[in-house]
């Protein structure tokens, strides 16, 4: 059995992870601008108006009905009450709160073509995502194949549904990891990767482990899915 740390072929290549890398900074960065765009603007408006020296504050009118001060005065409260007067979040600064959820989506994946990987130490499958990384161990876990679903090419007419293997294991305190079977432009992990993940199972006494590791061997010794006669 390997003992060192073997890195399982999931993740983008390095290439494919710098522009993935590039693609949500850009994606974060305009988000970021979008917020702190209307703050900028807001300010710059407010004190355009504020420099009029003719247009009062808020307070300094305050508990004067409105129909009682000067055309010219009425115009310039109307017009500086849009921006909020200096006091928390106007109706320009809330549009800023959209670019938020942008700001978030391309961090999240700047993250995820950064740090997902996967790796086996012993028994023990380690799967790294954006935001947290998961450790089980193969040989007491609960074990169980499975397949995603994925849909190429969307959107155009060469669009096609593709289902490929997954490895799923649970340990007894809840703590659960997903080992796609695939790599990045492969069909399938390759056939050393393949059977490290079977040899990692082989002390475990539960049945379906048993059965999973035996499917990951038939993988390893046929990677191109043709059957011998």
């Amino acid at each position: 059995m390997i003992t060192a740390r073997q890195k399982l072929s999931i993740g983008s290549p390095p290439a494919q992870k710098a522009l993935g890398v590039v693609f949500g900074a850009f994606f974060a960065a305009a988000g970021a601008a979008f917020a702190l765009l209307p703050f900028v603007v807001d300010g710059w408006l407010r004190n355009a108006f504020r420099a009029d020296e003719s247009c009062p504050t808020a307070s300094e009118i305050s508990g004067i009905p409105p129909e009682l001060l000067p055309p010219s005065v009425r115009e310039c409260v109307s017009n500086g009450s849009w921006f909020n007067d200096g006091a928390g979040f106007g109706p320009m600064r809330l549009i800023g709160l959209m670019g938020i959820p942008f700001l978030l989506v391309g961090l999240y994946l700047a993250l995820s073509a950064l740090r997902t990987a996967a790796w086996l130490e012993g028994t023990k499958a380690t799967v790294r995502g954006a935001l947290r990384t998961r450790t089980v161990d193969l040989a007491t876990a609960t074990v169980t194949a499975g397949a995603r679903t994925y849909r190429r090419n969307r959107e155009t007419t060469r669009e096609f549904t593709e289902r490929v293997p997954t490895l799923t294991a649970k340990d007894p305190s809840g703590t659960s990891v997903t080992i796609p079977l695939h790599g990045v432009g492969m069909a399938q992990l390759p056939s050393a990767e393949l059977r490290a993940l079977a040899d990692a199972m082989t002390a475990n006494q539960d049945r379906d482990a048993r059965s999973v590791a035996i499917q990951l061997r038939t993988m390893a010794d046929n990677p191109l899915g043709l059957s011998s006669r």
